[in-house]
């Protein structure tokens, strides 16, 4: 069986929340990962503690592997640095098992349910999470061309759904309310910075009607009473879902409470790792639909085993990236593997622009939906330009001869 000679990390100071994983084995294969947030941090966990106890084992053994990364003897219950290094790991070695099969990554998870998947365009700009600075707009922001979208929701909502109807999409997300929780530190929202939040999805309603799907973000920045007031507010507008609307996303009970006094559809969640998290969810009746980020809640190993949580307890599936494009590759083949997905989320901003310039391949959309990938593994790999940027952080731990 082939064994890991060699685990690579690269990473882009101009991209400093992404690090991409390659491992290297002894067949000649390169399986790829990739992770975001805090990426010299998982870097220095990559080589310092795991390339030590990984280099030399069977690449196929990926269950094994997982088991050991996502129980790190301190304890984790949410995507820190060692898990989001393991979600990597786990994606590289899953890109390997494909490649070693010959078929494309939903194929050697047990094969599709489905052929295409539905894609909502989440609004964000053309550097939205990419350059290490959180960005809150408004609506007098420069805009930064055509398909800076987090600007456009601010400002012209409806101008921005018809234009997403326009080119095929039939679901959209938006945050407006992100902007009003630092002044109470998310416990309070006045009835006047409601309604300006409330604005933009009256505004889509008017423009396009139903002929798409309006999701609310609010970013786990809000305390349960203003959540509450947010969600209600928001039952008229036809909301698809409200995503991660409290603080403490692995607040079951608070969750619980919040879905029992709202018609919005609860969501969740992108924060949490590990399967354990979201059977507490579930056990608590607190999600109506189940959101998973494969590059931070332990890679695809435990995600197949959230998705088939997620199936057990009758709650769709939807994966999450607003970060990478390996992430978003991984997601969606889960989305295409898993009996209950119903979306995969994109940012039409970061396909066209600098995504490109990351890797050999995207997801091919057509009339609002991404299809299946047909190249063995991922069916991408680092782009040649990326390799050659004199920028470029790259770190090798290799079997020692």
């Amino acid at each position: 069986m082939p064994a890991i000679t060699c685990l690579r990390t690269l990473r882009l100071p101009e991209r400093p929340g992404l690090v991409w994983v390659e491992l290297e084995t002894e067949d000649g294969r390169v399986g790829l990962g990739e992770t975001f947030r805090g990426a010299a941090a998982v870097e220095t966990v990559l080589h310092e503690e795991i390339a030590p106890w990984l280099l030399g084992r069977d690449a196929t053994h990926i269950e094994a592997v997982s088991r050991h990364l996502l129980n790190p003897y301190v304890g984790f219950n949410g995507s820190g640095a060692e898990i989001r290094a393991a979600s990597a790991i786990d994606i590289a070695l899953w890109d390997l098992a494909g490649q070693r099969q010959g078929v494309p990554l939903y194929v050697a998870l047990g094969g599709g349910a489905r052929v295409t998947v539905p894609v909502y365009n989440t609004c964000a700009g053309y550097a939205y999470n990419s350059g290490g600075v959180r960005r809150d707009i408004g609506a007098k922001d420069a805009s930064a061309g055509p398909y800076d979208d987090q600007v456009a929701f601010m400002r012209d909502a409806g101008a921005l759904a018809e234009s997403l109807v326009a080119e095929g999409y039939r679901a959209m997300k938006i945050w407006p309310f992100d902007t009003y929780a630092a002044a109470s530190g998310g416990q309070t929202i006045g009835l006047a910075d409601l309604k300006t939040g409330l604005a933009p999805f009256a505004r889509v309603r008017q423009a396009v009607g139903d002929r798409i799907e309006v999701m609310c973000e609010l970013h786990s920045l809000w305390g349960t009473h203003a959540a509450q007031r947010i969600c209600q507010a928001l039952e008229d507008y036809g909301v698809f879902w409200v995503e991660d609307p409290i603080s403490k996303m692995d607040d079951a009970r608070a969750l619980r409470d919040l879905r029992a006094r709202t018609r919005v559809p609860v969501c969740g969640s992108e924060t949490l790792a590990g399967v354990r998290a979201f059977r507490d969810l579930l056990a608590e009746d607190a999600l109506d639909v189940v959101m998973l980020d494969l590059a931070w809640c332990g890679g695809i190993t435990e995600g197949r085993k959230i998705a088939a949580l997620a199936q057990a307890y009758a709650k769709p599936l939807a994966p999450h990236d607003c970060t990478g494009p390996v992430t978003l590759m991984a997601g969606l083949h889960m989305a295409l593997h898993a009996s209950t997905a119903i979306y995969q989320e994109v940012v039409r901003a970061s396909l066209a622009t600098w995504y490109q310039d990351l890797v050999t391949h995207l997801p091919v959309l057509r009339d609002g939906h991404a299809l299946a990938p047909e190249a063995p593994g991922l069916g991408t790999a680092l782009h040649p330009s990326l390799r050659a940027q004199p920028s470029l952080v790259t770190r090798e731990s290799r079997v020692q001869a």
